[in-house]
């Protein structure tokens, strides 16, 4: 059995990106811990100071099979292209126009959570499926695929 894994975002707003990334995967903003109403009762709790309450999220897959998602606060924004990407797979099984058209309509209802177009890759047989690539909201790139 292999080993789960997080995945981690740096950014300059933890909460306005969990909130996009549950959108755009069909998460969730994962809730405090057990025994907690709040994850500002459980910060309070456990002596993080009020001024860092908002210094990370994380969004979680409601059925508890997807990796969980992790925002963290820094203080410098994003400089370059990512080394490393997620691939939403908005069009499983499609091809051709169909896939396209597909990741076309996926691309139209993040574009209006705050996501920006980045490119559009074709169809290129045999290896090369279509895709549409795009940024969140801090501009970190990802793959309609």
């Amino acid at each position: 059995m292999g080993l789960d894994v997080q995945f981690t975002f740096d950014c300059a707003d933890p909460a306005a990106l969990a909130a996009f990334w549950a959108e755009a995967l069909d998460y969730r903003v994962q809730g405090p811990p057990d025994g907690f109403d709040s994850w500002e009762q459980a910060l309070t709790a456990f002596g993080v100071p009020p001024e860092r309450h908002h210094d990370a999220s994380a969004v979680v897959d409601p059925e508890g099979t997807g990796p969980r998602l992790f925002f963290q606060r820094v203080p410098e924004p994003k400089r370059g292209k990512n080394r490393v990407h997620l691939d939403v797979r908005a069009a499983p099984g499609l091809t051709g126009a169909a896939r396209m058209a597909a990741l076309e309509a996926a691309a139209d209802r993040l574009v209006t959570l705050g996501a920006t177009r980045v490119a559009r890759h074709e169809p290129a047989p045999p290896l090369g499926a279509g895709h549409l690539v795009l940024a969140d909201p801090e501009g970190n790139e990802f793959c309609l695929d």
